[in-house]
């Protein structure tokens, strides 16, 4: 008997040590399968992705206007579907004005971005009634601030450099679209943008959306930033880790409302430093005003 008891408790014991073993093991199995699922997701699923982001704004001056807004498109040379997509996805829309929030580029060297003979074949097919307008982002600089509004104006997108443009709506009434300088390769200034807009409807863009402390109450109907894209990476509860903002998370995306002005982030399209995203699709956006 206690041969047969010991032997038996001998049994029990290794097969309580192979289960302790095995739960362990399989714990590491699911997380390393859970790692390698976020990896994948952010490496090479949610950055080619592309959403369309709507809001609707109450504003009587600009009553039935539709914006198409993109910014931080960051095409590098391999990435002429992408930007075939974007370009559909913009004319989808079907907009009355489209408006850039600059970035075109990729990286810090011209070489890095796709060549700007493909870029402009694919920019003159934008469809908008009105125009399209840019400002010039810090990528952009970098790459050769002369070359890229060079591109851009000559497939028709009016560049705007502490300056601005007037319209005529179809509703008769005259629409502004004024763009500052970038803040980190420029000098931005509101103030001189803003020149002549005085009592008439006015969008303003910038790149940083850092500037929009210094935007006054009533000068702007609404103020189109970027380059912070999101934060490319957001976590739950948290929001996102980096934001290249002295304010952080609280100019890092969507529509942002205070003491009576608004202002909407994009996330961008493209991404910079690490070609990751999560929890942070690319995305154009849609301004239906009503």
């Amino acid at each position: 008997m206690s041969s047969l008891y010991m032997l038996g408790n001998f049994v029990i014991e290794l097969l309580n040590i192979y289960t302790f073993c095995y739960n362990i093991f399989m714990k590491y199995i699911v997380l390393l399968i859970i790692v390698l699922i976020l990896f994948i997701w952010s490496f090479f699923i949610e950055p080619n992705m592309l959403k369309v982001t709507e809001y609707n704004l109450q504003d009587r001056d600009l009553k039935g206007l539709k914006l198409v807004f993109a910014g931080d498109l960051h095409i590098k040379p391999n990435q002429e579907k992408r930007l075939v997509e974007i370009i559909n996805k913009i004319n989808a829309q079907n907009p009355d004005i489209i408006l850039f929030a600059g970035d075109f580029a990729a990286g810090h060297k011209k070489d890095s971005t796709i060549p700007f003979s493909i870029y402009k074949k694919h920019l003159k097919r934008l469809n908008t009634k009105y125009g399209a307008y840019s400002v010039i982002g810090n990528h952009d600089y970098w790459a050769g601030y002369d070359n890229v509004k060079e591109m851009l104006e000559r497939v028709g997108i009016k560049v705007l450099a502490n300056s601005n443009e007037s319209l005529i709506l179809k509703n008769g009434k005259k629409l502004y679209i004024a763009g500052v300088e970038d803040l980190q390769t420029g000098s931005p200034n509101i103030k001189i943008a803003l020149e002549g807009t005085e009592s008439n409807p006015t969008i303003l863009l910038t790149h940083s959306p850092d500037v929009f402390v210094e935007v006054l109450k009533d000068s702007v109907n609404l103020t189109l930033a970027g380059h912070v894209h999101g934060g490319q990476i957001r976590l739950p509860f948290i929001g996102a880790l980096i934001i290249p903002s002295k304010y952080g998370n609280k100019y890092s995306q969507g529509l942002i409302e205070e003491k009576g002005r608004k202002m909407i982030v994009t996330k961008g399209i493209g991404t910079s430093i690490l070609p990751l995203r999560f929890n942070c699709t690319p995305e154009i956006v849609v301004i239906n005003f009503k």
